[in-house]
């Protein structure tokens, strides 16, 4: 049995011999602290004892080393010299010398056997967590491509070619993307977490700002050049997103880069990120003109940025533009104002009246009929006078302002009522 015992043992040292990511160094300490660990609950004590390690062959010898004395008064580091020549049949040794005894494993008995192979074992499935560890938190922020292995309601396992888990859960995942077993996905390393000396924990990303800017860096090799840079990324995942760029070579068009021949390197992107709209945009230091450009399509009339950097920025548009500034559930005007580092609100041009000759009525005049905070959602979608919301329909007005329908239709009963003959 404890000959069994013993093949396992170097069956799980050929284990970690063949382990390409531990360094020779650490192999040969870690056999080692194993033995001498061991050694020192068979026998008391290891101070008198060696381990040779031999990675190359993968073996392991142990010596006992023994004082030659008299009497004995602790047969684990003592010995006679009649015990030296009973089991070496040498009489050169004298008292003093110190004798060297080769051990067996079968010395270590089954159980102390058993106790080398769990701790080796342990040792190695550890220093594998740790290389794992090491190897992907080196590359937080970098792409990784790798195969679907399982799905599941709330994360999709991918795993790399050393079989290792990488996670996707679903709040990194593109909304309505559906992935099955066997395909292939890009997303950028998000996070590697190694907590309670458990396996470490990748999570993966397809949905992060890093995501996008990695696409571009791969797509457009003036990035990689160094002639563009990336200076930020905002995005509304699968919905759209604002990449600005700036060029350190004025005969580069940074946008004209980005997007491609007919769109060739813009349209890869697109497609990876679920038909994902990307605005391109110059980056400029002018936080005015970098406004102007972040809510294209609309054009903007004019730009109130406020007393101080805590306030609001107030852009004027004329009414056929509003719609088009503030974007699809108000995506547009969003994007721009994570982009700027401010909140924006889009306002109508006072000076606009209505087609029919009637003078249009601020939103403010309705105060006594109309809580404040639905005024305020309402002129953040850039409705700043009463026409202006008649103009949109109740779902729009509900879906965009986040109303609920109740709400929209007294406040439109309201302003009807404002021009009722």
């Amino acid at each position: 049995m404890e000959k069994e015992q013993v093949v396992t043992l170097i069956d799980a040292f050929k284990v970690f011999k063949e382990e390409k990511n531990i360094d020779r160094p650490v192999m040969m300490g870690v056999l080692k602290d194993v033995f001498m660990t061991q050694i020192a609950k068979t026998f008391g004590s290891s101070d008198n004892f060696d381990v040779i390690v031999n990675v190359d062959k993968g073996t392991c010898e142990i010596y006992q080393n023994f004082d030659i004395v008299e009497t004995v008064t602790n047969p684990n580091t003592e010995i006679t010299l009649g015990q030296v020549a009973e089991e070496t049949g040498d009489d050169d040794y004298e008292i003093g010398d110190t004798y060297t005894k080769k051990l067996s494993l079968q010395s270590f008995g089954r159980r102390g056997i058993l106790n080398i192979r769990q701790n080796l074992q342990g040792r190695i499935l550890d220093i594998d967590k740790g290389n794992v560890f090491k190897k992907y938190k080196e590359k937080e922020g970098e792409i990784f491509t790798g195969e679907v292995y399982q799905t599941w309601s709330k994360e999709a396992l991918i795993l790399d070619e050393d079989g290792n888990e990488l996670h996707i859960p679903k709040s990194e995942q593109i909304p309505g993307e559906h992935f099955k077993k066997g395909d292939t996905v890009r997303a950028i390393i998000k996070t590697v977490d190694l907590k309670n000396n458990t396996t470490p924990y990748i999570i993966l990303s397809r949905t992060s700002n890093e995501f996008l800017e990695r696409l571009f860096e791969q797509e457009v090799p003036e990035i990689i050049d160094g002639l563009i840079t990336v200076k930020k990324v905002v995005r509304i995942p699968g919905e759209r997103a604002k990449v600005a760029v700036e060029s350190y070579d004025e005969r580069i068009d940074p946008i004209g880069a980005c997007i491609g021949v007919k769109g060739s390197r813009i349209l890869g992107i697109v497609r990876e990120l679920r038909n994902e709209n990307i605005d391109v945009i110059q980056w400029t230091s002018n936080p005015v003109l970098l406004i102007q450009r972040s809510l294209n399509p609309a054009r903007v009339s004019s730009v109130d940025m406020g007393a101080s950097e805590e306030d609001k920025v107030r852009v004027y548009m004329e009414p056929d533009e509003v719609k088009k500034g503030i974007g699809r559930g108000g995506c547009n005007i969003h994007l721009a104002g994570m982009l700027v580092g401010r909140e924006i609100e889009v306002w109508r041009q006072a000076s606009q009246d209505a087609a029919d000759g009637e003078e249009d009525v601020l939103l403010s005049e309705f105060s006594n009929e109309i809580d404040q905070w639905i005024i305020d959602k309402l002129e953040s979608i850039g409705c700043d006078t009463a026409k202006s919301v008649l103009a949109i329909s109740p779902e729009d007005l509900a879906s965009r302002a986040d109303l609920e329908d109740e709400t929209v239709e007294e406040v439109l009963a309201i302003l009807r009522a404002e021009f009722e003959d």
